[in-house]
């Protein structure tokens, strides 16, 4: 979705955690923390890339005492009492927008349970889990940490739609049982989409006092260098310039390669019209 709709992307991923992270400051609130993700991670599509700048906007800001803060005309620096945090995680079984609501759907609708690729595979942790360790991994934090969790073993989500089926006392449908009850379908890699998904961008990650929560030092960019580039992005998005949006992001985050084409749909639709 964040793909067909680039401006939207920047404005919510980036911008809305700009203008929450500067409110935040502005009011002296103790303790801020991002719920980033593992697409953040040296990644192809728009949601990794503006998910990676939202963590580099927090970096910045939690290194100045007194940052003059994007958009502010009067040019006055405001003391930093705010600890900004980020947890990177995988996907959240469960949650609104997951594989396993849907293929539930899919199920009760007598299938096929639609899968994008054979040897896709995807990190998981329960709600309970995820939130546990988002509150511990807040507390931890010194500002401008970024956490990763320890998600276990990656899913095939192929295998995953093979035990519900079961589980739901049904057979899987194929070539070797025609005669089964669901089917699987591939309906192929959407753009910008991952087969296999990360949770580091490097190796230089160190343990915590937590045994599942660990702290990655990676690279960052100043704040004042950043806010110029927020300035430049900010721009682009309003003047609906998705090629320059694109260039401004593999410029900022690092590890940003898309693999195809722009596939916005204003984009797509300025570009069918005559």
């Amino acid at each position: 979705m964040v793909e067909h709709n680039i401006a939207e992307g920047v404005l919510n991923n980036v911008i809305g955690t700009l203008n929450t992270a500067q409110a935040a400051l502005q009011a002296g609130v103790p303790n801020f923390v991002l719920i980033s993700t593992d697409k953040a991670v040296r990644p192809t599509n728009v949601m990794g890339s503006t998910k990676r700048l939202a963590e580099l906007t927090l970096q910045a800001l939690s290194r100045e005492q007194a940052p003059v803060l994007f958009g502010d005309s009067d040019k006055v620096s405001r003391t930093n009492k705010t600890r900004f945090t980020m947890v990177r995680f995988g996907n959240v079984l469960g949650s609104s927008g997951s594989v396993i609501p849907l293929f539930h759907k899919q199920i009760k609708a007598g299938g096929p349970l639609t899968v994008t690729h054979p040897k896709i595979t995807r990190y998981f942790m329960t709600i309970p889990e995820a939130a546990q360790l988002v509150i511990q991994a807040g507390s931890m934090g010194q500002g401008g940490d970024v956490f990763v969790l320890d998600m276990g073993e990656p899913v095939r989500i192929v295998e995953l739609a093979e035990k519900m089926i079961h589980l739901s006392g049904l057979s899987v449908r194929s070539d070797k049982n025609p005669h089964g009850d669901i089917a699987i379908e591939f309906s192929g890699l959407r753009p910008g989409e991952k087969l296999y998904e990360e949770l580091l961008i490097g190796d230089n990650v160190a343990a915590t006092r937590h045994p599942m929560i660990m702290t990655a030092n990676e690279d960052m960019l100043p704040w004042d260098v950043l806010k110029l580039r927020l300035a430049e992005l900010l721009t682009a998005v309003e003047s609906d310039d998705y090629a320059r949006v694109r260039q401004l992001l593999r410029e900022t985050v690092s590890g940003y390669a898309p693999d195809g084409e722009i596939v916005d749909w204003i984009y797509q639709q300025r570009r069918m019209d005559p």
